[in-house]
């Protein structure tokens, strides 16, 4: 399976972390932490790719390489607002 690109990020407004499958249109979840906003964007992510499946629809290729990949998941700690990454 490809390993897609996961952006999550805190949405002021709602007040809960978002995670979307950028690769995966209309592909995205939300959680009180970002660790469950990820379950659930990759309970969604395998939803998406097996209705793409059962339609015979081609799955997208993953925009970003594994390194760039990386460097994504890295970032992911700075993301969190109660946390000084300064």
């Amino acid at each position: 399976m490809t390993d897609y690109a996961i952006n999550i990020f805190y949405d002021d407004e709602d007040g809960d972390y978002i995670a979307v499958v950028p690769d995966l249109k209309g592909c995205s979840a939300f959680g009180g932490t970002p660790e469950e906003a990820l379950r659930e964007v990759l309970v969604a992510k395998q939803l998406w790719l097996d209705v793409a499946r059962e339609h015979g629809d081609p799955h997208p290729r993953a925009a970003l390489a594994p390194r760039e990949r990386a460097q994504a998941r890295r970032g992911l700690a700075a993301a969190r607002p109660d946390q000084d990454v300064g």
